[in-house]
């Protein structure tokens, strides 16, 4: 009997290992690994904008024909890239128990990716995931939300929750450090303009609460803990959810 068919582009049923990898190619020593590394080379230093199907044979010295033997479109690249830019997540550091420290640990360890793999945020998001790494990753998140109590579906939209709140953090943060090597000045150089600016164009009187922070010098004062508007917003999102959990338990039908 056949196996049923997954939906999954050749080249990633390969990535399963569902499908053999082609024994040779057009050119010898072409594969599906050098040319996921060749993009994923060239997304790191010019941008994703630089990736095509074109760029990654010319990397490669191969012709553009001779790539589509592994992969069927650039749409499918962005897949493989993916799941081979997130790698596989890092062991559970020893001693961490608990949904809360679990989940915690699950996060930093995706905005440490995002971080050193920038080009990943600027991929788009096309669907689920389906590739080995990605997979990986999704059952260490819903591990960590295993004892809450809350159902699948629920762990489910958590996890999307907090990816969503890391992948946004991990965006604007690579975008300010981008403008800021543009422009050539220090990022304290930045907010003090910044700060200047609005102090030139508010007052007072209608816009109040943006002069407290200014008063306060919110926008110029340095900040020892670059971490700690992340930490901030995850342990508010962790705060929620504890509650939501504390309920859940302590409801009458539970």
């Amino acid at each position: 009997m056949s196996e049923p068919e997954t939906g999954l582009p050749a080249s990633l049923e390969m990535a399963w290992g569902l499908r053999e990898r082609p024994a040779k190619g057009p050119r010898p020593g072409l594969g599906l690994d050098r040319i996921v590394d060749a993009a994923i080379t060239l997304a790191a230093r010019e941008g994703i904008e630089a990736v095509s199907m074109g760029r990654v044979a010319k990397e490669l010295g191969a012709s553009t024909m001779s790539l589509y033997r592994y992969v069927a479109a650039k749409d499918e690249l962005y897949l493989l890239m993916a799941d081979a830019g997130v790698g596989t997540p890092p062991p559970v550091p020893e001693g961490t128990t608990g949904w809360r420290a679990l989940l915690t640990a699950w996060t930093y360890a995706q905005r440490e990716v995002l971080h050193r793999n920038t080009w990943l945020l600027r991929l788009p998001i096309a669907s689920p995931p389906a590739a080995p790494h990605q997979v990986a990753w999704m059952e260490r998140g819903l591990a960590a939300l295993e004892s809450t109590g809350l159902d699948g579906a629920e762990r489910l939209g958590i996890m999307t929750l907090v990816y969503g709140y890391v992948r946004t953090d991990a965006t604007i943060v690579a975008d300010h450090r981008d403008a800021i090597a543009r422009s050539g000045i220090t990022p304290e150089q930045v907010l003090a303009r910044y700060a200047h600016t609005l102090r030139r164009f508010t007052d007072p009187e209608r816009q109040p609460a943006i002069t407290r922070l200014l008063d306060a010098d919110v926008f110029t004062g340095v900040d020892e803990d670059p971490d700690a508007d992340f930490r901030f917003g995850l342990d508010r999102i962790l705060d929620g959810l504890a509650l939501l959990i504390a309920q859940r338990a302590h409801a009458p039908d539970a």
